[in-house]
């Protein structure tokens, strides 16, 4: 079972200062209590990120994300492997008053317990996924920004 999304969020700042807090991999723990753990060297392409995410459901998720391409200021492409893989892209624009963001991704679990759970329990797989993406909107907008 593949969860997609397009999500689009509006941040009040400039796509380069956008971008600058994005870039500053080593706070992410400060701004997502529910990242539990993660490792990045920086926001270049070639860079692996492991990530430990909990979420508020019985389960932790760990992945790596692969930065396929890296454009300052525009798009980042990424490809995700470990308890889920797929691909995600994210496109940054300005607008009236900061900056537009669309997050698109196309995710589907590997692990067995989380195939399990997408099968049995769709409406809390999505929950999941749906809540570490608006939730951590929301942190980012208002612990990075």
């Amino acid at each position: 079972m593949e969860v997609r999304s397009d999500r689009r969020f509006h941040f009040d700042a400039e796509p380069a200062e956008f971008w600058g807090a994005v870039g500053s991999v080593e706070r992410y723990r400060e701004w997502w209590p529910w990242l539990r753990s993660f490792e990045a060297t920086g926001l270049v392409a070639g860079d692996r990120w492991r990530c430990t995410v909990k979420p508020p459901l019985p389960y932790t998720v760990r992945f790596t994300i692969h930065l396929e391409e890296v454009v300052p200021d525009t798009r980042i492409v990424a490809a995700i492997t470990g308890d889920i893989e797929g691909q995600a892209h994210l496109e940054i624009a300005p607008d009236e008053d900061g900056c537009a963001v669309r997050l698109q991704s196309g995710l589907a679990p590997t692990n067995t317990l989380l195939r399990v759970m997408a099968v049995v329990g769709r409406p809390l797989a999505r929950y999941g996924h749906d809540w570490v993406l608006d939730v951590g909107a929301g942190q980012f907008a208002s612990r990075a920004l």
